[in-house]
C-alpha cells in the first residue's frame, strides 16, 4: 500500500489532499454520499500511484508512506483497505 491516512484525520476530514491527488484515490470526497457519515478519509491502495502530493497538503499530518507510518498507527493500513473492500 503506497500511502496511508491515519488517526489525525479522524473528525477532521479536510479535503485539501483530495484536491491535489492526480488519480482520485482519496475518498470520501465532499461530493460522495458517505462523506458526512465517514469518520475520516481513506486512500485506495489499488488506485494510488505513490506520488506523495497529498502528504504535504494534509493540514493535520495524517498521511504517510506505509514504510514511515508510526507504529502506533499500523492498524490504519487495514482500516484503509477495509473501506475500499466494503465499497
Amino acid at each position: 500500500m503506497p500511502h496511508i491516512i491515519a488517526e489525525p484525520c479522524i473528525g477532521t476530514k479536510d479535503t485539501s489532499c483530495v484536491e491535489v491527488c492526480p488519480v482520485d484515490c482519496i475518498h470520501p470526497t465532499k461530493d460522495d454520499s458517505d462523506h458526512e457519515d465517514a469518520e475520516m478519509l481513506y486512500i485506495d491502495p489499488d488506485t494510488c500511484i505513490d506520488c506523495g502530493l497529498c502528504v504535504d497538503e494534509c493540514p493535520v499530518q495524517a498521511i504517510y508512506p506505509e514504510e514511515d507510518l508510526p507504529s502506533e498507527w499500523q492498524k490504519y493500513v487495514q482500516i484503509n483497505l477495509e473501506y475500499y473492500e466494503n465499497k
